[in-house]
């Protein structure tokens, strides 16, 4: 399960979905920051980010609860868009739509504040050191959310259409599930990394 040739070879399989998934997350990022439709529902969803902080703030050590919150949240909602893919695909869809849209919105919000000198250095110091390992982490947990999606479709139809094919395809899904053992744990590690780095670089780097 965790030889390393396998798991780099199922995971250069996965580059259409990797690739698909980083347009929908850059297609969020463009419409949270050029569409006012969405602020409402954005506005709400950053509402539970700021109770996030807010425990964060009121703990007794910030940095620790930082990263343990940060890692909890990403780790969490990371393995459920892979396994709840199973759905048809429909919830990491969403989950890399929703997160790119909020980016956006937030880098527009800050330009509209601070202007388009500041948007650049919030970028660099404050999306950038994390978000470079965390981006990708979520992007390839919602691809494998999306194929875990598409394999349940074709098994699903399979044995509907009775498809002589159907048992192939059970022991193709059931392969899949295997390979995404490693991954998740692997996406974990990094995703832990991430948290750390957000915690105290990122967080450093903005204090400045």
């Amino acid at each position: 399960m965790f030889k390393w040739r396998l798991i780099w070879d199922h995971f250069k399989q996965m580059k259409p979905y990797i690739a698909f998934g980083s347009i929908l997350f850059l297609a969020g990022m463009v419409i949270g920051g050029t569409n006012p439709a969405f602020k409402v529902f954005l506005n709400e969803q950053l509402k539970g980010l700021g109770q996030l902080a807010d425990m964060i703030d009121k703990s007794s050590n910030p940095t620790l609860t930082m990263i343990v919150i940060i890692f909890l949240n990403n780790a969490i909602k990371s393995i459920l868009v892979i396994y709840l893919g199973a759905l048809f695909g429909i919830l990491p869809f969403l989950f890399l739509v929703v997160n790119g849209m909020l980016i956006g919105y937030l880098l527009k919000e800050s330009a509209e504040l601070h202007g388009g000198g500041y948007v650049m250095e919030l970028i660099v110091k404050g999306l950038l050191p994390h978000g470079i390992l965390e981006i990708p982490a979520i992007i390839i947990a919602c691809a494998y959310g999306m194929r875990f999606g598409v394999h349940v479709l074709k098994a699903g139809s399979s044995l509907i259409f009775a498809r002589s094919s159907s048992a192939g395809l059970a022991r193709e899904l059931e392969s899949f599930v295997i390979r995404t053992v490693p991954v998740m744990v692997i996406l974990t590690i990094i995703l832990l990394i991430a948290s750390v780095i957000e915690s105290t670089i990122t967080t450093w780097l903005i204090e400045m």
